[in-house]
């Protein structure tokens, strides 16, 4: 009986010892619930240590949501917790949400939280406009570059007010999108305008068109304003493009003279090829000659006295031509 007195004894030990653990882990985000009128059970307090949930993190936004008029349940803030959602910027959101009346529920609070946006700066964006740079400086080129239809390049730099859509949060586009169609809509009404003069003395032109296109559809802002911050001229690309024309112009039309006139040496050559080859069948044909006569002497057709004539009347015709050859001696002293 003295060992089973000891056990029960120790039994109630090691409950108190639990119960006071307990008592003591808890009794401060208890009371603190409490007395903020967030009350939390015991048996919820000791159920999220189970399951692994920041009771204090818990606790903390319900004393918020409940200051706050709302009516948010505990297992619905562990329940978004489990999920890896933010609870405390859900929470925060629904205060700035309410205080706004802008119509947000705890689900879709949830819902944007756990698509990766930030919950509390769509509200505070709803509720206070920001302004986005087109194009955004810090990712590429500081202007939106354009050409007008004469040719001049313009340097546009505009500004866009947006307000967040809580509705198109989930699943619309991000400012990534709204830089992008402004960018767009900048490149298209300088590129239509028929001088850049027109763009330089209505610059509103420009935000009035891009904002009347309605770039704002599927995204997850609303667009307010459309400002052009600043408009300069920037190089003349016609002209250069119509000296690049003209400098591939002059290279084609050398190519071809280049073509034309290897064409004609070639021909040249040939000619000069075709002149020694008659020249060559000429001389073939000279040396004939002497077989000729060698052949009318052993045939008696050609008689010695027939051979000399012939000898004088080469000499003679050599001689004239000696003489009408111009600065030929003989022709100066004839003179």
């Amino acid at each position: 009986m003295d060992a089973i007195m000891g056990l029960i004894t120790l039994g109630i030990f090691v409950v108190f010892l639990v119960v006071l653990v307990v008592f003591i882990s808890y009794i401060r985000l208890w009371l603190r619930a409490w007395l903020s009128q967030a009350s939390v059970g015991w048996l919820q307090l000791i159920g999220m240590s189970l399951r692994k949930v920041n009771a204090a993190t818990i606790v903390d936004s319900r004393i918020m949501a409940v200051k706050a008029g709302l009516n948010v349940s505990t297992n619905e803030l562990e329940t978004h917790y489990l999920a890896g959602g933010n609870v405390v910027r859900v929470v925060q959101a629904l205060i700035a949400a309410n205080k706004a009346n802008i119509d947000l529920s705890f689900q879709q609070a949830t819902a944007i939280d756990l698509a990766g946006r930030d919950v509390l700066d769509a509200v505070q964006t709803s509720v206070r406009p920001k302004v986005i740079d087109c194009p955004d400086p810090t990712k590429g080129a500081p202007t939106v570059a354009a050409v007008a239809m004469d040719g001049i390049q313009l340097k546009a730099k505009a500004r866009v007010t947006v307000r967040t859509n809580i509705r198109r949060l989930v699943g619309g586009a991000t400012e990534e999108t709204i830089v992008a169609r402004v960018g767009e809509g900048i490149v298209t009404t300088i590129g239509s305008s028929q001088s850049h003069k027109k763009v330089l003395e209505n610059p509103d032109s420009i935000s009035k068109t891009v904002l009347a296109r309605g770039l704002d559809a599927g995204t997850a802002f609303e667009i307010l304003s459309i400002d052009i911050a600043d408009v300069d001229v920037g190089e003349n690309i016609g002209a250069d493009l119509q000296i690049k024309q003209a400098e591939a112009d002059k290279q084609i039309a050398q190519a071809r003279a280049e073509e034309r006139r290897a064409m004609a040496r070639a021909r040249e050559a040939e000619m000069v090829a075709s002149v020694q080859e008659m020249r060559a069948q000429v001389v073939k044909a000279e040396a004939q000659v002497p077989l000729a006569i060698a052949e009318a002497f052993r045939n008696g057709n050609l008689g010695i006295m027939d051979y000399y004539r012939m000898k004088n009347i080469s000499a003679d015709t050599n001689m004239r031509e000696s003489i009408a050859k111009p600065g030929s001696g003989t022709s100066e002293e004839l003179k």
